[in-house]
């Protein structure tokens, strides 16, 4: 398994993503096929979209794992990983803000964050950049490593299949309050570890650069008060580690939500976009090695247990 890790992480940073026909988006497609069939305004029948739509990817991913498990294993880790073009995007971004590009800009708020890019100044855009990058290292890179560790290919489709259909349906509208409720619920639930791994690894980076009271101190005094129990203490622990402040009034095309300051540092800005990309590829490299490390001891646990 530990094979599998190393060669879906190396498959994501050498192998682009496909514009057509990539797994993610075919699922997409299916989950939306679904739902046309399945929506009701009730937390019942989001629980049926729910277990019909994960259910077909994690059966057809446990029988290629039982032919050929570390091709698979590798297959299913490239496709859900975003790490690389997470951190190309906020590259981007940065270089757009730094040459006054605002047009380019706000294109890119779309591949980073849902938030309205119109209502979006530069240093808005900066701070949707820096939180996002934060956020989706945990969604999008390290929850991939870790379920990959911990359950196979089988878990990383099932994180994946999940995580895409609270992007999808997980909104507090008047349409996906109850029928999304279940996809929003199971996402926290699957991030709740990954998130927790990334945010101590965001610690240790921090107190490598002096900054480690002040990411213990985002971790408990400030995340709790962010809606999301995940994405607050992985967002809170960035800001420390970084040194800058994240959270306040944040557009989106619903409205205003105004979210809890995190962290004591500086506004984000073009120099944070890049260090938060640093930060986001050397908490990808340390789990990586974790996790690969952790499978080969409890792989050798089994066998040791087992004779």
């Amino acid at each position: 398994m530990s094979t599998g890790i190393l060669a879906g992480v190396l498959a994501d940073r050498v192998i682009p993503d496909p514009r057509r026909g990539h797994p993610v988006a075919l699922f997409g497609t299916w989950a939306a096929w679904l739902e046309r069939r399945c929506y009701r305004d009730s937390r019942a029948a989001g629980c049926v979209h729910l277990v019909l739509s994960v259910a077909l990817p994690v059966a057809v991913t446990v029988i290629a794992s039982r032919h050929a498990p570390r091709l698979t294993n590798t297959v299913c880790l490239w496709a859900a990983l975003g790490g690389t073009m997470l951190e190309r995007t906020g590259t981007r971004m940065a270089d757009a803000l730094e040459c006054g590009d605002t047009t380019t800009a706000r294109e890119l708020v779309p591949w980073l964050c849902s938030r309205d890019p119109a209502l979006l100044d530069g240093g808005d855009m900066a701070r949707a950049a820096v939180e996002s990058l934060a956020e989706n290292t945990s969604d999008a890179a390290i929850a991939p490593l870790v379920w990959a560790a911990i359950g196979g290919a089988p878990a990383v489709v099932a994180h994946r299949a999940v995580n895409t259909l609270d992007a999808m349906v997980g909104y507090r509208n008047d349409r996906y309050r109850n029928f999304g409720w279940a996809a929003a619920r199971m996402d926290d639930v699957l991030a709740w570890l990954p998130a927790r791994t990334t945010a101590l690894v965001h610690t240790g980076l921090a107190a490598a650069a002096g900054r480690g009271t002040d990411a213990v101190r985002a971790w408990r005094e400030d995340a709790p008060s962010h809606p999301s129990p995940n994405a607050g203490i992985v967002e809170a622990t960035a800001a420390a580690a970084l040194g800058v402040r994240l959270g306040g009034a944040t557009a989106y095309a619903h409205g205003v939500e105004n979210r809890p300051v995190l962290g004591t540092g500086r506004p984000p800005d073009v120099a944070a976009i890049r260090d938060a990309v640093r930060l986001s590829r050397r908490t990808q490299a340390i789990v990586t090695v974790v996790t690969a490390a952790a499978t080969v001891l409890l792989r050798g646990g089994r066998t040791r247990t087992g004779g």
